[in-house]
């Protein structure tokens, strides 16, 4: 990944504070360890943020960008290198559900198609997705 222009990444305290609920599940698994149903779902919970914990760890750059293309991270934490001739689309797509709003950064390629939130990005989609329009017609 060399020669790389921007880089956008997980912020560092959404990483600490998926750990600390991770941890925070973990001592609420050993209090309850009398009660099976209780201490099940609270270690449950304990691995399913001690997962996003441990990816956000391995990968926070989740998304970068060169004159050549883009970057993404696939899976837990292998990177793809995507030229800019095998990019279709990049847009910025809005959801609304429950009296929620949010932005999902949509990246379309020739073989698939890679989403990013805001949450993952450290920045609003918005700006990310001018950023690329930028890098991609230089």
């Amino acid at each position: 990944m060399t020669g790389i222009s921007r880089q956008w990444r997980v912020r560092r305290e959404a990483t600490v504070l998926k750990w600390a609920v991770a941890a925070g599940f973990a001592v609420f698994a050993a209090v309850l360890r009398e009660d099976v149903r209780g201490m099940l779902l609270c270690a449950g919970g304990a691995l399913l943020f001690a997962g996003f914990a441990l990816r956000d760890t391995l990968a926070p750059v989740r998304l970068a960008a060169d004159d050549h293309g883009v970057t993404v991270v696939t899976g837990l934490a292998s990177r793809l290198q995507v030229p800019w001739t095998q990019i279709t689309h990049i847009r910025v797509a809005r959801h609304a559900r429950y009296g929620l709003r949010w932005d999902m950064l949509e990246v379309e390629t020739k073989d698939g198609l890679h989403l990013f939130s805001s949450h993952e990005l450290g920045v609003p989609c918005d700006t990310v997705a001018d950023e690329l329009f930028q890098f991609r017609w230089r």
